[in-house]
């Protein structure tokens, strides 16, 4: 007998049970709101205090050149910590940790998510001459895409982009931020400067990487970016202190051990230089540690675009009816009072 041709079998298509198992933790939505804000009023509190300090010591040197630090320093504390807390709260984010209850709402949220960032960068790129961050031709596959109303192709343009000349963008924007963190660092000779500096540099990168994606991390995952820039200022501050280049110095021997001036000069080089690498290293690890959390919910939000909830509608909607079925049958054989 013939062998019957193998038939395809058709992949069964993910339900939100599914969903929740894989990649759904249980968390508390208004818990990591709260810890975000907490966190963030920390890095805002860590930052006046450096420039606080700094502001002091110019005091200490001339009144008015303490007036003028001041000044400048509350102007800095506007513009690199103010404004960009600001524009990445401000920024959409997607909804992907969810359950059965909330899936459906969290599909529709995305959505309209997906509709405004992809809006943004189409205009992004007609607007602004000479922007590079994304590429024409496959922003003009999802302007087609939505005129035409197509999701499919609309998403699949969209991670097209992602995977593309915007992974492209933030490893430029990433490297551009932390040889400026290096080179900050280096020039530095104040570890509160430095302590402000990365902080500065930080809360830029990540505006930056969320200005350029179009949307931020969850709450969750952004307070875990924020404690990352606590975490760099911390370190920025504590190496200050400490001669990390005075080993390295020892290790030349008789070479500059008769010369005093020119081993301190290069103590001084080697530490600029490592605590520049330190510095920026850490830079590179709060960018990377961005852009993970995003491609990472982007993806999940793509998984949960496709997956089966009407499931679940459908199942709450037999048991209200069962429900309501059942007390109509109590009610009619229920004694007269």
């Amino acid at each position: 007998m013939p062998k019957k041709k193998d038939v395809p079998q058709t992949p069964e298509k993910m339900t939100i049970y599914d969903y929740e198992r894989k990649y759904t933790k249980r968390q508390n939505v208004r818990g990591a709101k709260l810890v975000l804000r907490l966190i963030a009023s920390l890095i805002g509190v860590f930052l006046f205090v450096m420039l606080l300090l700094v502001t002091a010591h110019a005091y200490e040197i001339n009144e008015y050149a303490g007036y003028v630090v001041g000044a400048v320093c509350l102007v800095l504390f506007i513009i690199v910590y103010i404004v960009p807390i600001v524009k990445i709260f401000r920024a959409p984010y997607f909804e992907t940790n969810v359950n059965g209850f909330t899936a459906a709402k969290a599909k529709k949220h995305n959505k309209k998510t997906r509709h405004d960032i992809a809006d943004r960068i189409i205009h992004l790129t007609a607007s602004v001459d000479g922007i590079a961050w994304y590429d024409s031709e496959t922003v003009g596959q999802i302007a087609i895409a939505r005129n035409a109303g197509d999701e499919e192709k609309l998403k699949t343009s969209l991670t097209e982009l992602y995977q593309g000349s915007v992974k492209k963008s933030a490893k430029s924007l990433i490297m551009k931020s932390s040889m400026r963190s290096a080179m900050y660092s280096a020039l530095s000779q104040s570890e509160r400067i430095d302590a402000a500096l990365i902080v500065f540099v930080n809360l830029q990168l990540i505006k930056d990487l969320v200005f350029l994606y179009g949307f931020r991390p969850s709450d969750a995952r952004l307070a875990k970016i924020f404690v990352g820039v606590i975490r760099n200022s911390l370190i920025a501050l504590s190496l200050g202190g400490l001669n990390v280049g005075n080993a390295v110095v020892k290790t030349m021997g008789d070479a500059v051990r008769g010369i005093p001036v020119l081993g301190s000069l290069i103590s001084t080089i080697v530490d600029s230089s490592v605590q520049g690498l330190v510095h920026g290293t850490l830079t590179a690890l709060i960018g990377y540690q961005t852009i993970r959390y995003l491609n990472t919910e982007y993806n999940l939000q793509n998984i949960l675009d496709g997956v089966d909830v009407s499931e679940t509608e459908a199942e709450l909607q037999e048991t209200c009816e069962e429900l309501e079925t059942e007390l109509k049958k109590k009610k009619k054989f229920a004694p007269a009072v």
